[in-house]
């Protein structure tokens, strides 16, 4: 039997129950041992806030059209940063691909244990080409490449800013992209002021390199970046929380022609965000991070599978730490308590991992 979980109402979790589904061919078959949850994609499903509830994204125009749900309750197999063990291969992959003689350079064999996207779920059934080279590397422990996706989200975020070295960098948000955020910038030679609302996160934070942390609640937050930088603002500020005020605070806190990368999901309409003053008038660069590509410029050279592929071996490298990021490791039965603590309490979690 296949557990599931799935969200049948907002803030409403169960795991679900189905016999394993026969594997077809193209496919390989992943017995799951961790699966991450995501604090912000993740819990717009949970709390009901998530636009696809409400209208279609249309992949053509690349708009989303009112009228129509494009998902709808039952959510099943929501989450996007799972590994596990191969259990079994499509049997004609052994010999080729369409054909070809040769097995395909990458594939995985049945006991590696691999990283890649299928779901809250004990197993998943997923096409070869989503899994070439996604065998974990050596020497990684498991726990580490449910971090893969998560941690392509910050890095696309830092390619993003074009950070130069010696730059100033403010990172928005101290969850656990916005930490590996503020690692990364720090990596790619930036002086990173860390900002959030939580003491704790920003504690955390100075231990990932965050060279000054300022706290959104008590700080007059760009004043203080502005004054640590003679008068002239973050080159670069990074917004990972998702949230307008945090935004709005990213534009004035970074100098004339600065750039604000927007790498949150925001929900809603954007309340607390004055685009008439600060953006206007120092001519702000607001650029969008979404990891369902790379910035343009770089497309050439990057993609996401590099992006998932380098952090984790910076990871395996240890230039990045992710294991003391995770805060709960949760058995799956007991999933519908680990979103509820995201939810109420989310001082008291970072990275909550569902083991199965």
């Amino acid at each position: 039997m296949e557990r599931v979980v799935q969200f049948t109402a907002p803030r409403h979790v169960e795991v679900a129950a189905h016999a394993s589904a026969p594997l077809p061919a193209g496919h390989l078959r992943v017995r799951t041992r961790y699966s991450g949850i995501s604090a912000g994609t993740e819990l717009t499903a949970y709390r009901g806030t998530n636009p696809y509830l409400t209208r279609t994204w249309d992949p053509e125009a690349r708009i989303f059209r009112d009228g129509a749900a494009g998902i709808e309750y039952p959510v099943a197999g929501w989450g996007y940063s799972e590994v596990g063990e191969v259990t079994e291969v499509s049997p004609e992959l052994e010999g080729g691909l369409d054909g070809e003689r040769a097995r395909p350079a990458g594939l995985p064999r049945v006991g590696d244990l691999v990283w890649g996207i299928w779901g809250h779920r004990s197993e998943g059934i997923v096409p070869v080409e989503r899994m070439i080279g996604h065998t974990l590397p050596e020497g990684l422990e498991p726990l580490a490449g449910a971090f893969a996706r998560v941690g392509a989200i910050a890095y696309n975020a830092v390619l993003a800013a074009d950070i130069h070295v010696g730059e100033d960098v403010a990172v928005f948000g101290q969850g656990v992209i916005g930490l590996l955020t503020t690692r990364l910038a720090q990596l790619n030679g930036a002086r990173v002021t860390a900002v959030d609302a939580l003491d704790g996160r920003l504690a955390t934070a100075r231990a990932h390199g965050a060279s000054r942390t300022l706290n959104a609640r008590n700080d007059a937050v760009a004043e203080s970046i502005r004054e640590a930088t003679d008068g002239r603002g973050a080159d670069v500020a990074i917004e990972i929380s998702g949230a307008y005020p945090a935004l709005h605070e990213a534009l004035r806190s970074v100098t004339v022609g600065g750039r604000v990368v927007a790498s949150g999901f925001y929900q809603g309409d954007g309340a607390g965000l004055r685009l008439g003053d600060e953006f206007h008038h120092n001519r702000v660069q607001l650029i969008s991070s979404q990891i369902g590509g790379v910035p343009p410029q770089l497309a050439g050279r990057w993609t996401v599978d590099r992006l998932q592929r380098t952090f984790l071996a910076l990871v395996a490298d240890g230039r990045v730490d992710v294991a003391s990021l995770v805060s709960h490791v949760v058995p799956a039965a007991e999933a519908a308590d680990a979103y509820a603590l995201l939810d109420e309490r989310p001082a008291d979690a970072l990275q909550i991992v569902l083991e199965f």
